[in-house]
């Protein structure tokens, strides 16, 4: 977006009006290019795409549903890896730990509490935390909307066999 001046005031420009296309050196009458990223906030805003697999919702080849929600991976690197995770409301991930890799998490949108080495601490949307190697952790939805937020993973390795569940609500610890 651009702001222009308008009888001395700031005005800031739709971004699909033709000023911001001027304001963004595009020819006049040329429509803006829309943000990369501005059909991913679309979807991910719509009620249904945050629990997939319920309602019938579509999953992606890199989206994985589990019994307290899904994940979809984002990125996935040599040296780091990134989910979106979406966790329903009343349930929340295993309480587990990793030999190989932090993480960090960042709430993108609800409500709930992450558990750190037997400690709760509710967290909200623009919250985040860090994992630390070796430590005990969990997220919980505790609203009534789903728990959304990304993780970045950072190590040398990211497989599954790098989770040591202590907890499970679902019967997978062990």
């Amino acid at each position: 977006m651009s702001d222009a001046a308008a009888g001395g005031e700031r005005v800031r420009a739709d971004p699909g009006s033709a000023a911001a296309g001027a304001a963004s050196g595009a020819a006049p009458g040329t429509p803006p290019r829309p943000h990369p990223g501005a059909g991913l906030a679309a979807a991910a805003s719509h009620p249904v795409a945050a629990v997939p697999g319920i309602l019938g919702a579509m999953t992606t080849p890199d989206e994985s549903v589990r019994p307290w929600g899904s994940y979809e991976v984002l990125l996935d690197e040599a040296d780091h890896k990134v989910k979106q995770i979406t966790v329903a409301p009343g349930k929340r991930l295993s309480y587990q730990r990793h030999s190989r890799r932090s993480e960090h998490w960042f709430v993108v949108r609800g409500t709930g509490a992450i558990t750190l080495d037997g400690v709760d601490t509710p967290l909200s949307a623009g919250a985040s935390v860090d994992v630390p190697v070796g430590v005990a952790h969990r997220m919980t939805c505790t609203g009534d909307e789903p728990l959304v937020f990304v993780e970045v993973q950072h190590g040398d390795y990211f497989g599954e066999d790098d989770i040591e569940r202590l907890e499970d609500d679902f019967g997978r610890a062990g």
